[in-house]
């Protein structure tokens, strides 16, 4: 009978992507504060050497902290096979990090699609290949975190190209659940909703001008609603600790999804008066795309 592998983080090798902001650092500082051993990784290699220091700072323990791109195959294996080989198999991976593009089909271009999937499908899917084998050879417990998103669970207004790449994740987390038990190793799928992390003041929605007072007072409003990266990555370890698959990090999400798989007739209801408040307030979205040849 499968156990969860552990009831603390302490004396535990973490792994974690996305590490230099928002719920990856939250994750990371966390994990390290419960007595892990912390490995990080980012692309933005200046804010990932601060928040190394930030952890070694509180008397956190930093192993490894090294840039890469999670969407770069070769620059991944290349960390993973220096990471094992310095510190052994890794006993929890953490893919956090993402990135965010919304709009409409006519709106969003065809390097957007792609770039999204890179990043947020092909990369924990990177990870995975290179991380999650030592972490069976290795025969201890072990656990697997995946951040899809709300996104990869329903239906929301203009996520098209960003829902393929959350509910692609979640679809590798659904057969790794069962996978991966006969080793000892727990999958959590984690399911953000609102998280108020740098990507709210960056995010890419295709043909929105986001210096609108209509795109500012929908973002404020956002705002409001959303939890902190601290809160979210508490919901995260607890899961790990807990050996759940589904983490939520906001009542809303648990809500929706619960209406979506029992209660069909609300859920079609919710997702329509979204999508109409959604268009409503920003109603410049997908008007900006080029017309078709010889216009």
């Amino acid at each position: 009978m499968f156990r969860r592998p552990f009831t603390d983080l302490s004396g535990k090798l973490v792994f974690v992507t996305g590490a230099a902001s928002g719920i990856g650092r939250s994750c990371a500082m966390l994990a390290a504060a419960e007595g892990a051993s912390v490995c990080i990784t980012d692309r933005n290699a200046e804010a990932l050497e601060t928040v190394a220091g930030d952890i070694r700072s509180t008397g956190g323990r930093v192993l490894f902290a090294e840039a890469a791109d999670i969407s770069d195959h070769a620059a991944v294996k290349a960390l993973a096979d220096r990471l094992t080989r310095e510190h052994g198999a890794m006993e929890v991976v953490m893919n956090v990090a993402g990135i965010s593009s919304w709009g409409t089909v006519q709106s969003l271009e065809h390097e957007q699609w792609r770039k999204l999937i890179d990043v947020n499908l092909m990369g924990p899917i990177h990870v995975i290949e290179e991380l999650v084998p030592p972490m069976i050879e290795a025969k201890r417990p072990g656990h697997l975190v995946n951040v899809s998103s709300a996104a990869g669970i329903i239906g929301m207004p203009w996520h098209a190209a960003y829902s393929a790449s959350k509910f692609g994740l979640r679809g590798v987390s659904e057969v790794l659940r069962f996978d991966l038990r006969q080793h000892r190793i727990g999958v959590s799928l984690v399911c953000p909703g609102g998280v108020d992390t740098g990507l709210t003041e960056t995010i890419d929605i295709a043909g929105v001008d986001k210096a609108t007072p209509a795109f500012q007072k929908a973002h404020n409003r956002f705002r409001k609603r959303a939890v902190s990266p601290d809160v979210a990555a508490a919901a995260i370890l607890q899961g790990v600790r807990r050996n759940k698959y589904w983490v939520y990090t906001s009542n809303d999400i648990r809500l929706i999804h619960f209406l979506q798989r029992h209660c069909s007739p609300a859920y079609v209801v919710a997702m329509r008066v979204m999508n109409f408040g959604a268009n409503k307030a920003l109603p410049a979205v997908g008007r900006a795309r080029r017309t078709g040849a010889g216009a």
